[in-house]
Order: structure tokens, then sequence, then C-alpha cells
């Protein structure tokens, strides 16, 4: 615990939080986290937390929860599933902290799972996939909208098929995120017949993807699905662009993490067209619900002043959502009692800035409303054209679709 720090500061914990004298005389409600704010999370932890301490500020000016002012307590786990069982032990134990919410992505949250469970302790997920699958925890809600496990691996698919694809490449980095979403795909293409011509594992700390993508062309596949981390996602796409993919690829991409985020698509530029990717918040018009337009006009300025990603798609509204969805349990069961906050959790629907919410027994969403997008018409070296819609057009879930597929993928990207 000696390294570390509180949003790479002080190596003591520190809390975050406007003095009011409207809540001078109570004890403030604190919540619990670490996040990845150095290290190869670093981009995506920096927004999500910008999102939760908005909705902290705004539900402070309503007032606070039960009369109290919220504050957060927050420590940089340096993107380490080393880092975050101590840092959870310490929320709980010296902190005090009343609520706890997970890190951001899979690596730093699964290994803090069974302390929650154990502990019997409610935890907000944040980005997440498929860790409570093993551990069955019921009182863990994921903030992410994956929905069941399958729902992943089979949207892309039903585009694939549809254009045509009959057999499938993998490529997939060896973190637990990744091998999560290569199981679930696997799964999904032996149920539908699908063979796999190529199915390759790749170390986290890989840089170099030439030989790979090389011997994956020539394997001839219909259909590449890959599920990487931010800076293999970047890798990859210069290694295609640099050696091709073959003309039988119908489409490309699936669980490409960093697509997502603001510099890595500015970076890429033109080499993102033709990928059809997951996002989970685009600027379209049937993606926006009450408060939506609101959060993002905050959003937009302080992510300028905190230098962290100026969009903010992915993960800060996701992140706002957490904190609504805790706001309406605690103002609904007016306690703090994280057996009776569960219990409203689970049993009903709630609305947040990026739609309603519905959880399933495993406290992931009953039904996906993850995005499978297209890049099209995107030019190097402007950030800007992402805040228009049209540039990532959405293929599924229907009731959100905006285009259809181009296929085949050599023909997308031109």
């Amino acid at each position: 615990m000696k390294r570390r720090t509180f949003l790479g500061g002080a190596m003591a914990v520190a809390v975050f939080g406007q003095g009011s004298s409207a809540f001078a005389q109570q004890p403030p409600i604190k919540i619990g986290m670490s996040m990845p704010q150095t290290g190869g999370l670093a981009g995506g932890g920096k927004a999500s937390l910008l999102g939760i301490e908005i909705w902290r500020d705004d539900v402070n000016a309503k007032g606070g929860l039960l009369g109290r002012k919220v504050e957060l307590v927050v420590y940089d786990d340096k993107s380490s599933a080393s880092e975050t069982p101590a840092i959870y032990a310490k929320l709980v134990d010296v902190d005090k902290v009343d609520l706890l919410f997970a890190p951001y992505a899979t690596v730093p949250t699964a290994p803090i799972m069974p302390f929650v469970k154990q502990r019997g302790l409610l935890l907000m997920g944040n980005f997440s996939f498929q860790v409570n699958s093993k551990v069955g925890h019921d009182m863990w809600f994921n903030n992410a909208p994956w929905g069941p496990a399958d729902s992943w691996a089979a949207s892309f698919l039903d585009l694939a098929q549809k254009a045509g694809g009959k057999n499938m490449a993998l490529l997939t980095a060896d973190q637990e995120f990744a091998q999560n979403l290569a199981v679930t795909a696997r799964d999904v293409a032996k149920k539908r017949n699908i063979p796999i011509v190529f199915d390759q594992v790749y170390p986290p700390n890989t840089v170099e993807f030439s030989s790979i993508i090389r011997a994956l062309k020539a394997a001839k596949p219909d259909i590449v699905y890959v599920a990487s981390y931010p800076p293999d996602s970047a890798g990859i796409l210069r290694a295609v662009n640099e050696i091709g993919i073959g003309d039988s690829v119908k489409i490309f991409g699936g669980g490409m993490v960093g697509l997502q985020f603001a510099a890595v698509m500015s970076n890429l530029g033109s080499l993102l067209n033709g990928v059809v990717n997951y996002n989970t918040w685009l600027p379209e018009k049937s993606m926006y619900f009450d408060g939506t337009k609101e959060f993002f006009d905050k959003y937009t300025k302080r992510a300028i002043e905190a230098k962290v990603d100026p969009l903010g798609y992915y993960l800060a509204p996701f992140g706002y959502a957490m904190g609504q969805m805790i706001e309406a349990a605690v103002n609904s069961t007016k306690s703090l009692d994280q057996k009776g906050i569960a219990k409203y959790l689970r049993e009903n629907e709630h609305k947040t800035i990026v739609g309603p919410i519905a959880f399933s027994a495993d406290g992931e969403r009953k039904e996906t409303a993850t995005l499978q997008a297209q890049f099209r018409g995107v030019k190097d070296k402007d950030i800007e054209q992402f805040r228009s819609s049209g540039k990532q057009v959405i293929l599924f879930p229907d009731k959100l679709k905006t285009g259809e597929l181009i296929t085949p993928f050599e023909a997308a990207r031109n």
C-alpha cells in the first residue's frame, strides 16, 4: 500500500467534496473506490471518475443523500489487479466508507469480488465483463450495458452471417476481459456451426502485430473478431493498414477497447474506417434521455479543465448513471442498509441519463444495450468530427439502428 496514491497525489487517503453549512451537522456519506489514474486504463478511469464527480456535485447541490453531503474516497489502482484487494480492504476497514463503487475495467475488479461477497457488501460495477459469473454475488450491479454474456458476440456474428460470413478468426489479448469475450465468442460460434480457422492469444505487452496479422490473413477468414486493450487495438489496426487483411473478410472488429476514446480515435483517424466495434453511447438522437444533454454540457467544460477525454461518451455518462441509481435507491429506502439498497436495485427499473436500466439476478442488464457501430468517413487528426452523428453508424440494436453494414471490410475501409 506504500505506493498507493490519491489521484496521483498524497499517499494518505483524501476525500473529495465541497463543504457546505447545510451539511455541517451530519457526517458525510462516503463512497469509496479505486480508479485507474495511471497505467494503461488511466484514460478511461479519469473519464469515469469525472462522470461520478459531476453526479456528486449535482446530488450535493440538491441537498445530498439523507440530508448528508456525499464525498468520494478515491485511490489510484495504477490499472493493476495486484493493487485493488488491499485498497478495498482499507476503504472498508480503515476509511469506513458507506458504499463501494468498483474501479473501471475487468482486470482491477475481478480480484475484489471474493472480498465483497465474503463481507456481504454492495458493489456497483464499472464496466467489468463477467466478473460475477463464477463468484455469484447477489449484491453486485454492473453499470455497463453488456447484458447476457453471449449477447456481445451474438450481435457481432449476426451482422457477420447476414453479410455472408461462414468461418471466423479470433485475435484476443491474454487478459481477463478479452478472454471472457473469447470464451463467449467460441461458444456462440460452436452453436452456429461457424468453424474457427484462426485462434491467437497474444501477451498483454505485445507491441508488434505484423507477424500475427500476416498469419491471420493467410487463414482467409470471413469474420475477424478482435478482443483487445487500448495499446494493442492501435497496434493491430496499424498492422492491418500496413499488411491488409484479405478480400475474404466481411467484417472486422467486435471487442476492441480503446476505439471509444477521443485520443485513440483522433490518433488513428482514417485507419478506423470500416471497423465494426462495440460502443456504449454515441451522439445520435435516439440516445438522448432526460438529463443527457445537460450532463454532456457539464462534462465538456470540465473535461477541458481536467485534461481528460474531451468526448467522454464511453464511460463518463455511465459513471453518472451509477450515482443516479444509488441516489434513487437511498432516497427510496431512506437508508444506507446495503441489503435494502441491493433489493431495491434488483427489483426496480431505473431511469438514468443513459436510458432505463433493469438488472437480472446476476447483476447484469436484463437486455443488452451494447452498440455495434461501423466507422465511416473518418478523417485524420480531427477530434471534433466525432461530435457529429454519422461517423459511427449504429448497426445494432435495431431500435437504435442508423444504417446498414458496408461489406466486405476492404471496401468499407476505402
